[in-house]
């Protein structure tokens, strides 16, 4: 698939998205080595959209946060494990693949690189302007090792 159609497919969700009154925010507190890169960012009527490539490096991960609005992504390289706040798997996402992060403090969560090459994800932030891209949130004490 090409980068043209990937974020075409992202656009086109958050567009859905958007239509429907959804807003959406990132992922940051995260591990050593985790990246993210502004690719593009503008606001329109009132939303700031904002498309970020985030790397995870193998072994590392987000952090444990929630988002305001609704997250958009597309894994480029690497496997995602993501988990929510009861330390359980709600998805593992291959490169190829699309995923969703609902909004709300009820859904805190973590995205993890449990592989040996490094996670690269395209994602689309649709943000009220000047929202921060993601909340903290506390630890909720899972054993990942």
């Amino acid at each position: 698939m090409g980068k043209r159609m990937r974020v075409g497919m992202i656009a086109a969700a958050a567009a859905t998205a958007t239509l429907a009154g959804v807003a959406t925010a990132g992922a940051t507190p995260s591990g050593p080595g985790v990246t993210g890169k502004t690719m593009s960012q503008t606001t329109v009527g009132g939303k700031d959209y904002i498309l970020r490539r985030i790397t995870i490096p193998a072994g590392q991960g987000t952090g444990w946060h929630f988002h305001d609005g609704t997250l958009y992504g597309f894994v480029e390289k690497g496997t995602l494990s993501h988990f929510d706040s009861t330390c359980k798997s709600d998805g593992v996402y291959e490169a190829g693949s699309a995923l969703t992060e609902p909004s709300g403090a009820q859904n805190v969560h973590i995205g993890r690189n449990l592989g040996t090459t490094p996670v690269v994800l395209d994602v689309l932030y649709v943000l009220p302007h000047g929202a921060p891209l993601s909340e903290d949130a506390p630890d909720p004490g899972c054993d990942f090792q």
